[in-house]
């Protein structure tokens, strides 16, 4: 429906209806006055709206219709067409003196991406990036965007780069209109997050899919979203309306024990954190007490703290007793791995072999949803 509105024909300009009232009365062999008195219209008046000064009211289209015989819908319709045409050389005269905004979102990228459609005119292109993202204005796109960035306040990512950012977010939420979900059930999310963590350990191709139906039954929308270049970005939190919560998902890092802890890192945010609450996740973020929250909560799912301490206290660091002690739990070895590297206990260098690199995933695609 939206591509059908976006694709309808609208004419640069539209002449003033006064112009057909004005072959009309020619063709009937009437004059202005004859119509004004038959009408009960001032003269002033007919004047005015035959030199297209003066607009047809509703009233008027039907005093037309009685005394012409056309139908008042054909006159309120040349009238609106008029008018939006009026307001349409307004804009565009001031679309043109606002192009430069352009550069302060990538528009470029979102063309490759197939985002938004590329026009010939910057002005054009203006109106097509504005549209998007579902602003007015490059005014009010400030607005809206710096208010979202001032809600993200904990990143320094989003303050060097918004309009890479803003875009990267705004798709997810188009992208999260598709899902349809029931309201959000916290307790049928946590049983999804143990049918998902036993996913981990076989990581089938369609795992983006099959995480995305997980948590749309339990009113969860979850978008895999390639970054945007500039937007160092892993993930995303936030609620798009009172009963729906929306994670967005870039799979930056290209290995399987980053998207599994980002994933869980999200999760905890939907369970543990309010509906006002968006989160953003980059290596720059600042960690404050939610974050922290989420950490502990995805350290849990993946790896309950109990045994991962007695796993440390073993002393044991070779890929093989961490295949082992990942079987033991139930999770992919890669897990492991990336958190022993993560706290200091396992050099960077090591074990990598035991992660999955995740590249396959986006091979051809930019998004699932």
């Amino acid at each position: 429906m939206t591509e059908m509105i976006r694709n309808q024909y609208k004419p640069d300009q539209v002449s003033p209806p006064g112009e057909t009232l004005k072959e009309i009365l020619e063709l009937r062999g009437m004059s202005q006055a004859e119509l004004a008195e038959r009408s009960g219209r001032p003269k002033k008046t007919i004047n005015e709206i035959a030199k297209g000064k003066a607009a047809i009211t509703p009233e008027t289209a039907l005093q037309f219709e009685l005394v012409l015989g056309i139908p008042a819908t054909f006159w309120n319709r040349r009238e609106q067409q008029y008018r939006e045409s009026l307001a349409r050389q307004r804009e565009s005269a001031q679309f043109k003196s606002l192009t430069n905004w352009l550069d302060e979102v990538p528009y470029r990228a979102m063309i490759r991406r197939e985002w938004i459609r590329e026009r010939p005119q910057r002005s054009e292109q203006l109106q097509e990036v504005l549209m998007f993202f579902g602003v007015a204005s490059p005014a009010t796109w400030n607005e809206v965007w710096k208010g979202e960035q001032a809600a993200f306040r904990h990143s320094p990512t989003f303050r060097s780069d918004p309009g890479a950012m803003a875009a990267w977010l705004r798709k997810g939420e188009l992208m999260a209109k598709d899902i349809e979900c029931p309201q959000f059930d916290p307790s049928r999310f946590k049983e999804v997050l143990r049918r998902i963590r036993s996913l981990t350990q076989v990581l089938p191709h369609s795992v983006p899919s099959l995480i995305v139906k997980e948590c749309a039954s339990a009113g969860v929308c979850v978008v895999f979203l390639r970054e945007l270049p500039g937007t160092r970005v892993s993930g995303a939190t936030r609620w798009l309306n009172q009963t729906n919560p929306l994670m967005q998902l870039s799979l930056r890092y290209r290995t399987d024990d980053h998207l599994w802890f980002t994933f869980f890192h999200e999760a905890g945010h939907i369970l543990l954190h309010g509906k006002r609450d968006v989160f953003l996740e980059s290596e720059e973020l600042e960690k404050d007490q939610k974050e922290t929250e989420a950490d502990s909560f995805a350290h849990e799912w993946l790896i309950p703290q109990r045994e991962y301490r007695m796993f440390k206290r073993l002393g044991a660091r070779s890929c093989a007793a961490i295949s082992r002690f990942a079987h033991q739990l139930g999770i992919a070895p890669g897990i492991v791995v990336g958190r022993l590297q993560h706290d200091g206990f396992l050099p960077h260098t090591h074990c990598n072999e035991l992660k999955r690199r995740i590249d396959q995933y986006f091979e051809g695609e930019d998004s699932w949803s």
